[in-house]
């Protein structure tokens, strides 16, 4: 079996991150779950070192907050967190749009629409999410804004746990496909205020429903 040259060793910081990330992501590690290095380095087969690390690379995407004694925290967004992180989006996405529309390719709308089509044949959340960020990363990378992208990501990050929950609900998945679908047809018309202002739209009723679902979950 022949390994692949660009995937980074087993044991580094950030395979470790990736695995301990999918887990708080799925759920195996809840909110409010303490994780210690020894018992975290002895589970995977590391050392201390690599998980050490990729605690604070966690910690940094907002997924654990580290305390001295108690070990490294799942954080646990509150309302409050969740509804601002939707604010922020709903500023930041836009702004990201309407400087990606000039640029848009055949291509990039095409993996966009791509994204599309497999999400509404997928029902796993996990796979679900991620169709859903690279339906979004595709029609805003070419704004050329990496800093803003990154931003961006970071805040589809820190609520994908809770947007798995809620994309596998199919009255928030059809109304979601519905949504997408006008933005890419707006896009691919090249109309850069009604994209962002359906974006912009999308993006607080998202969170309006993500809000209400979580607050009616027992």
């Amino acid at each position: 079996m022949t390994t692949n040259p660009n995937r980074p060793p087993a044991t580094s910081p950030d395979r470790v991150a990736q695995q301990l990330r999918e887990r708080i992501l799925g759920g195996q590690y809840p909110g409010g779950t303490t994780l210690r290095q020894e018992e975290l380095a002895e589970e995977l087969g590391v050392s201390r070192m690599p998980v050490r690390e990729a605690l604070r690379q966690l910690a940094a995407e907002g997924l654990l907050i580290l305390h001295p004694h108690r070990g490294a925290v799942v954080a646990e967004l509150s309302i409050a967190e969740i509804e601002e992180i939707y604010e922020m989006r709903a500023v930041l996405e836009p702004l990201a749009l309407r400087l990606a529309i000039p640029r848009l390719s055949k291509g990039q709308l095409g993996e966009a629409e791509d994204a599309l089509d497999e999400a509404e044949q997928e029902r796993d959340g996990r796979r679900l999410s991620e169709l859903n960020w690279k339906f979004h990363a595709a029609l805003y990378r070419p704004a050329g804004r990496p800093r803003l992208l990154s931003t961006i990501e970071l805040l589809h990050l820190n609520v994908d746990r809770y947007m798995r929950m809620i994309l596998t609900v199919m009255h928030h998945r059809e109304q979601s496909d519905r949504e997408h679908r006008q933005l890419l047809e707006a896009c691919r018309a090249r109309e850069v205020e009604r994209a962002s202002s359906l974006l912009e739209r999308h993006i607080v009723e998202a969170g309006q429903r993500l809000v209400q679902f979580l607050k009616e979950k027992p």
